[in-house]
């Protein structure tokens, strides 16, 4: 099977729809399908849920589908970077189900594993846990968390093999390899494609089984969330 596509929108042509539920790899700007979601943003799919640990920053990365109006609902653990998001949440015009950090990656790696639902002290006591299942276990609390099963993932790699063996970049593993496990179907965007049998097995991250199609984008744009520079001043005696 080719899982070689030749663009990000051949790639989401035919698995976008309407009101879909999909996951986004990336934490920050770090990792996240660059290609992938302009792609999603150009199809003009509308009403979407998605999960994500944030929500990208002011006109880049799902920043720019917020602005387009096309996520109706997002499930994230970080929205502090984006005054669009800010602004549609506190007007009412977005829905945002909040999600502890720890708590969104197991319910992704939950969802990949084919375990319907976990339970966790994360949470309890705030509304987090509002109109959620609370059980006890050995003298404390605990909240019940579904898995999510998104219908489409889109993910960023460093490599991968024809196979879809894929290789992630130092932090930008991050959110990746869950969200790519969670999805009905998984597209990964690379930097670097090889023959299938050139990654050595063990230095392979996620196997190929996860991975439905893949995009070769060699040279991304990875812009930097917070650029901090210190300026040293030379001092000179008397």
């Amino acid at each position: 099977m080719n899982k070689i596509y030749p663009s990000a929108a051949a790639a989401l042509e035919g698995i976008v729809r309407d009101g879909q539920l999909l996951a986004v790899g990336g934490f920050g700007l770090c990792g996240i399908p660059e290609a992938l979601i302009d792609a999603l943003r150009d199809t003009g799919a509308k009403n979407l849920t998605v999960i994500s640990n944030n929500a990208g920053v002011d006109g880049f990365g799902l920043g720019k589908l917020l602005e387009t109006r096309q996520i109706k609902k997002m499930i994230s653990s970080y929205v502090g970077e984006n005054k669009e998001f800010e602004r549609q949440y506190l007007a009412g015009e977005l829905e945002l189900e909040f999600t502890p950090q720890g708590t969104l990656a197991e319910k992704l790696r939950a969802g990949g594993a084919g375990i319907p639902a976990f339970y966790t002290r994360t949470g309890v006591g705030t509304i987090v846990a509002d109109g959620k299942e609370l059980r006890e276990f050995d003298g404390h609390t605990y909240v019940m968390e579904r898995a999510l099963l998104p219908e489409v993932s889109l993910v960023k790699a460093h490599r991968a093999d024809k196979s879809g063996n894929l290789q992630f970049r130092f932090t930008a593993r991050n959110f990746n390899p869950a969200v790519a496990m969670a999805g009905k179907i998984c597209v990964v965007e690379v930097e670097e494609i090889v023959e299938t049998g050139a990654m050595e097995p063990d230095s392979v991250h996620l196997p190929g089984i996860y991975v439905h199609r893949i995009v070769h984008n060699p040279h991304p744009e990875k812009r930097i969330e917070k650029r901090t520079i210190t300026v040293q001043t030379e001092k000179t005696g008397a």
